[in-house]
């Protein structure tokens, strides 16, 4: 953790957001804590939202998000990363964006903010980015706050894949029922 009165005022910025607002510094499982807040902000953005807004039509919305969050990610998380600590604990943006994408089956396809898919996009992300299928680990290595936040994107992708195989299946065993 950094000395915050030594720190420029970019570099705050980027702390608080690499850091997830601070729920890289929860005291167990900082990753998990911080999906669990990126999934309170999607439920929030979903509540905000006018009740009778087709779930499609948010896609441009979450792509957003994920976008401008990705990038901001690289700079915030490319700060916090140093030679002696190159993915430090406390940087969880990458699970911010992570479970955003992991998510975008539960926030286009449901009209409710809270659903199964929501709980299905944290638990595969979660285990997904805990156990890092190929290409996660070798993009890990990758220099600062990209290596950081692209393992977290590849392991959201295989979530999302994941998803869609499971939602293929449930949608062809309704037609056949």
């Amino acid at each position: 953790m950094p000395d915050w009165r030594r720190l420029r005022w970019q570099d705050r910025i980027a702390w608080i957001i690499g850091s997830g607002f601070g729920s890289g510094f929860a005291p167990i499982a900082p990753g998990t804590a911080g999906s669990a807040v990126a999934t309170v902000i999607l439920i929030a953005i979903a509540l905000l939202l006018p009740p009778d807004w087709p779930a499609a039509a948010t896609l441009p919305i979450y792509g957003a998000l994920i976008i401008v969050g990705f990038a901001a990610g690289v700079w915030a998380t490319g700060k916090m990363s140093t030679n002696a600590n190159p993915d430090p604990g406390t940087a969880v943006w990458d699970e911010f964006v992570g479970m955003w994408i992991a998510a975008v089956p539960a926030v286009t396809l449901s009209p409710t903010p809270f659903n199964w898919w929501l709980l299905a996009a944290f638990l595969g992300f979660r285990a997904l980015d805990g156990l890092k299928p190929w290409p996660c680990r070798p993009l890990e290595r990758l220099h600062g706050g990209w290596g950081i936040m692209i393992d977290d994107v590849a392991a959201a992708l295989w979530t999302l894949l994941g998803l869609g195989v499971i939602y293929l299946i449930l949608k062809l065993l309704t037609t056949i029922g």
